[in-house]
């Protein structure tokens, strides 16, 4: 006879199991292949990566080729306008699945790269432009990502948030490791003076050449898309979750209040669409912003008494503004499941407004106010705000509308990310032209205008 301090339970192993078995089935809980996930998310970073790698040297490549600053900006922002020209028509033959874009993107990287890296060889300035539109070709895939991690057939509505925060963890990534690199390859390139194909200009585009080839054969073997049975969506309104509705916290309630609705497959109430627009502009304003900053920081620095950067100066200062802000992206990673979108948005919309202003009384002040520590804290804010509110944009539409809309505001979040990029880099290549204080208040401007229909 045992004693009863001694008696075993043999029921909590059983529930136990029951518990993970039920987890592992809901449906709000699921989640695509592992190594399909990884490889997406991957490509993700490095097509962060590939856009940065170059933010560096681009403005000395450009000027030792017979071009200017601001050329220089649209080189950096360039590949996103083409890359929104062949969105709508990759998307007529994707058949709604991600390998056909995937072996685009690998494919037009390492053409891009290499027509980039020729130029120098070349000594034609425009080589530089059309490899980075080539490029740009592969950018499309930056949408699919997206659509990816909010993809209703194949990620459970409490998971979107936590991917969209792995999205921009990469976005993170490339900000920091890409003008690092860049920087790094341009100095190891000129050491010994290098040679008409291998310099410190070329040298990113080359090593990023050898990278996607390498990725293109891992995503070839390993990828497995989405299966023939579960291409179909399902009719009928997106989950809710208390707490997610961004914006609109009584839309749900006002609609139960006011009787049977329309069906949201084919039409989207007046509120829903605010919702859009609002994500669609703050979208646009996050990417502006660190477009803006990332083409400028390598012209200013270079201009400014204090500083007169190198473009290796420049890149390990961007670097280290994005690196320093991966403490603060991992914990979002942690905490993205248990805090509400609009507050992740209003955080870090703020957060970057915050700095902004800050950086606009240092210029004012100029002298000794303007120094690298006093920089490098607004590009921080900046980098760590803007990143976090590009978080939600996409994750918060994907809940707030049907599952049929997301091929659709997949579309629009990625045109407001190509309007702010490109727009964003032209802006800080022009910065020093325009006025710095000028440069700095039209971003104010914008994240004002958010920041009023985000309370309205």
């Amino acid at each position: 006879m045992q004693l009863p301090g001694l008696q075993r339970r043999p029921k909590a192993a059983p529930l136990d199991h029951a518990r993970v078995v039920a987890r592992a089935q809901d449906p709000e809980l699921k989640l695509p292949k592992r190594a399909s996930l990884v490889i997406m998310i991957s490509a993700n970073t490095l097509l962060q990566i590939s856009f940065f790698i170059i933010v560096s040297s681009s403005n000395e490549y450009a000027l030792h080729l017979g071009g200017t600053s601001t050329f220089s900006g649209i080189v950096i922002g360039i590949p996103t306008v083409f890359s929104g020209l062949a969105l709508i028509p990759l998307a007529r033959y994707d058949k709604g699945v991600y390998t056909l874009p995937l072996h685009i993107a690998c494919g037009a990287s390492i053409l891009g790269h290499i027509l980039y890296a020729l130029a120098y060889y070349a000594n034609l300035l425009y080589l530089i432009l059309i490899g980075r539109i080539i490029s740009g070709l592969g950018f499309t895939l930056w949408m699919y990502c997206k659509r990816y991690c909010s993809d209703p057939r194949i990620v459970g509505v409490r998971r979107r948030t936590t991917l969209a925060a792995w999205i921009v963890v990469g976005q993170g990534l490339g900000m920091s490791l890409g003008p690092f690199a860049g920087g790094l390859f341009y100095k190891v390139g000129f050491h010994g003076r290098g040679s008409a194909v291998w310099n410190g200009f070329t040298a990113p585009a080359w090593v990023m050449t050898g990278v996607w080839m390498a990725f293109w054969v891992v995503a070839w073997k390993y990828y497995e898309d989405i299966p023939t049975g579960q291409r179909a969506f399902e009719a009928g309104p997106a989950p809710r979750i208390d707490g997610d509705a961004i914006l609109l916290q009584d839309v749900a309630s006002t609609q139960q209040q006011s009787g049977p609705q329309p069906s949201l497959s084919s039409r989207l109430a007046p509120q829903q669409w605010g919702v859009v627009l609002c994500m669609c502009w703050f979208a646009m304003t996050c990417f502006f912003i660190l477009g803006a900053w990332e083409s400028n920081i390598p012209v200013f620095g270079a201009s400014t008494p204090p500083f007169h950067w190198s473009p290796f100066a420049a890149g390990n200062f961007l670097a280290l503004g994005g690196a320093t802000t991966f403490p603060f992206l991992a914990l979002n990673l942690l905490l993205a499941r248990r805090t509400q979108d609009r507050l992740i948005l209003a955080l870090g919309s703020a957060l970057g407004l915050g700095a902004l202003i800050t950086f606009l009384g240092l210029l004012s002040a100029g002298g000794k106010s303007l120094n690298y520590g006093a920089v490098f804290v607004c590009w921080w804010a900046v980098a760590l705000g803007f990143n976090l509110a590009s978080t939600v944009t996409m994750s918060t539409l994907s809940k707030q509308l049907p599952p049929r809309w997301n091929g659709r505001t997949s579309l629009a979040i990625q045109y407001s990310n190509y309007t702010g990029r490109v727009a964003g880099a032209v802006w800080g290549g022009s910065g020093i032209a325009v006025g710095m204080r000028s440069y700095v208040g039209l971003q104010i401007g914008l994240v004002g205008v958010g920041e009023h229909g985000l309370f309205q």
